[in-house]
C-alpha cells in the first residue's frame, strides 16, 4: 500500500468537492436566502482537507494496485460524505449525527431524510442536497476519473471497487473513454429531464432538483409530500420514464445509440428488469382494484409510479403504507432486487437475481438428469462457475447484512417488521420503508444509535459488501504487497 498515492487522490477529491460547492454558493448569493456562509465554511474545510492530503501525497510512478484502488474508493466515499455534511451542521439546521446521515443518504442515493419540514430549509441547501445525489449516483470516483484524464490511466481497480454488479464489463477498452461516455449520457439524461419537468409545469428550482434526484435514482424532493405534491399525471409519467432509465445499464444505452434497439432485445438483464417492473405493476394494480376499490386508471397511475420508484429512487406519489399487505410485500421485493448493474440504482441487482434463478433451475434439473450438462447463460454467453459462485456468496452476505441491521434496530426498540423494512430499504438505497419510516414519515424520530447503524447500511449497500469487507482487513493497510 502506497499511502502517499492514496493521500494524493483524497486531496484531489477534496478540492473537487470544494469546486462543486461553488454552485449552491452562487445560488445562495443570487437568491439572497442568507445561507452563503454555510457553503463558504464547507469550502474552507474542503480546501483545508485537500491541502493536508496533497502535502502528504505524491504522483505515482507506477500503476495503482488493487489495494490502493480499494482504499481510494472507500476512503474517498467517507471523505466526501464527511465534507458534505458541513453545510447542514454549519448552519445549525442539523446536528452532527443527523447531518452525517443526510449526507450519506444523499451521496449513496438512498433518499432517506431526517428533515421534518423540507419547505422551511433554504433552497440553496436543498439544491446541495440534490447535488449530493447526482455526484454519488454515477459514482464519485467514476466522475472523478471521467473529468481528470490523468486519473483514468491505470485506475481500473478504483473503478472496479466502486462499480456494482456481478461483472465489470466495459463498453470501451480505455477506462477514461468509457467513464467519459457514461458521464456524458448521465448529463444528457439530466438536462433532458430538467427541460421536460419545466414543460410539465414545475418551476426552475424544482425542475433542477428533481432532475438531479430522478436521474441519479436518489429520491430527494424539495417538498414534504415528495412527488405527490405536484398531483400531476404528466409529472408522474415523466418521472416514471426517467426512473426506468436510471435503473437501466448506462453502458447498454451507449450500445443502443451505436447499434440500435436490437441490443435491448438481446440483453437478458434489461428484459428481466422490464418484465419485473411490468409484472409488479400488474399485480399491484389488480390488488388495489380488488382490495381498495380504485378505478383501473387510478390503480395503474399509483401502481406504475410506486413500483418503478421503489425499485430505483424512492419518490412517493401515494401513501402505500395504507395499501393491502400483498402490494406492500411486492414493494419489499422490489427494494431487494433494485435496478440493473451499471445503473444509478442500488439493491441486489437484477443480473444477480437472474443468475440466482437460473443457477437454481440448472441445479434442480441436474438432480433429475445427472448426465445432462446445463449452463447458466446471460446475454447469450455461458457464465463461468466462479461468477455464479461469487453471486451466491454476495446474495448470502446481502441477506446476512439485512438480518444484522434489522437485529440491531430491534435491539433499539423498533418493531420487527419496521426494522426489517428499514434494513432492506437502506441496504437497497431506496429511502422510504414502512411503518415509522413509511411513505409519509421521515427518519427523524430514530435514535442516534439507529441512525448510525443505518449510515453503515447505506454505505455497505452503495459500495457493495465485499469492498467494505476488504477494507476491514488489517492486511489491506500493510505496506507490503499481499495481493
Amino acid at each position: 500500500m502506497n499511502f502517499r498515492i492514496v493521500s494524493l487522490f483524497l486531496g484531489r477529491i477534496s478540492l473537487a468537492e470544494m469546486v462543486v460547492l461553488l454552485v449552491p454558493l452562487c445560488f445562495a448569493v443570487g437568491s439572497g436566502d442568507g445561507s452563503a456562509y454555510i457553503f463558504i465554511a464547507a469550502m474552507v474545510a474542503c480546501f483545508g482537507a485537500g491541502a493536508v492530503f496533497l502535502s502528504g501525497g505524491e504522483a505515482r510512478q507506477q500503476k495503482l494496485t488493487i489495494r490502493e484502488g480499494i482504499a481510494i474508493t472507500g476512503l474517498g466515499w467517507l471523505l466526501a460524505t464527511l465534507l458534505g455534511m458541513i453545510p447542514y451542521v454549519a448552519g445549525g439546521y442539523l446536528g452532527a449525527v443527523d447531518g452525517l446521515f443526510e449526507s450519506i443518504s444523499g451521496f449513496t442515493g438512498t433518499g432517506a431524510t431526517v428533515i421534518r419540514d423540507l419547505e422551511s430549509f433554504p433552497q440553496s441547501l436543498l439544491l446541495w442536497r440534490s447535488m449530493t445525489h447526482w455526484l454519488g449516483g454515477l459514482g464519485i470516483v467514476v466522475i472523478f476519473i471521467a473529468l481528470l484524464p490523468e486519473s483514468g490511466q491505470s485506475s481500473s481497480y478504483i473503478y472496479n471497487a466502486e462499480a456494482a454488479g456481478p461483472t465489470k464489463e466495459r463498453v470501451l477498452p480505455r477506462l477514461h473513454d468509457m467513464t467519459k461516455v457514461l458521464f456524458e449520457i448521465y448529463s444528457a439524461f439530466t438536462v433532458l429531464a430538467f427541460f421536460i419537468f419545466l414543460l410539465c409545469g414545475m418551476d426552475v428550482v424544482s425542475s433542477l432538483n428533481h432532475a438531479l434526484s430522478t436521474v441519479s435514482a436518489g429520491g430527494f424532493s424539495t417538498y414534504n409530500e415528495s412527488a405527490a405534491h405536484f398531483d400531476s399525471v404528466a409529472v408522474e409519467g415523466w418521472m416514471t420514464f426517467f426512473m426506468v432509465l436510471a435503473g437501466g445499464n448506462f453502458g447498454l444505452y451507449y450500445r443502443v445509440y451505436h447499434k440500435g434497439v436490437s441490443v435491448l432485445r438481446n440483453n437478458t438483464e434489461f428484459k428481466a428488469y422490464i418484465a419485473v417492473l411490468v409484472a409488479a405493476t400488474a399485480a399491484i394494480l389488480a390488488n388495489l382494484m380488488y382490495e381498495s376499490g380504485l378505478s383501473p386508471w387510478e390503480a395503474l397511475r399509483y401502481a406504475g409510479f410506486q413500483a418503478v420508484s421503489i425499485a430505483t429512487t424512492g419518490f412517493v406519489s401515494a401513501d402505500y403504507d395504507r395499501w393491502p399487505a400483498f402490494s406492500k410485500l411486492i414493494l419489499l421485493g422490489l427494494m431487494v432486487c433494485g435496478g440493473c448493474a451499471g445503473s444509478t440504482a442500488a439493491g441486489l441487482k437484477i443480473s444477480r437475481a437472474v443468475i440466482l434463478v437460473r443457477s437454481v433451475y440448472a441445479n434442480v434439473t441436474h438432480f433429475l438428469h445427472p448426465k445432462q450438462v446445463l449452463d447458466v447463460r446471460m446475454n447469450g454467453y455461458t457464465l463461468p462457475e466462479s461468477t455464479i459462485f461469487r453471486v451466491g456468496q454476495y446474495f448470502f452476505m446481502y441477506l446476512l447484512c439485512i438480518a444484522l441491521w434489522a437485529l440491531l434496530l430491534t435491539y433499539d426498540g423498533i418493531d420487527v417488521f419496521d426494522a426489517l423494512g428499514i434494513s432492506i430499504s437502506t441496504m437497497g438505497c431506496i429511502g422510504p420503508a414502512f411503518g415509522i419510516t413509511g411513505a409519509t414519515c421521515t427518519y427523524a424520530e430514530l435514535s442516534h444509535f439507529s441512525k448510525t447503524v443505518l449510515c453503515f447500511s447505506m454505505l455497505v449497500g452503495r459500495l457493495e459488501i465485499f469492498t467494505v469487507l476488504v477494507m476491514l482487513r488489517p492486511s489491506l493497510w500493510k505496506s507490503r504487497n499481499m495481493w
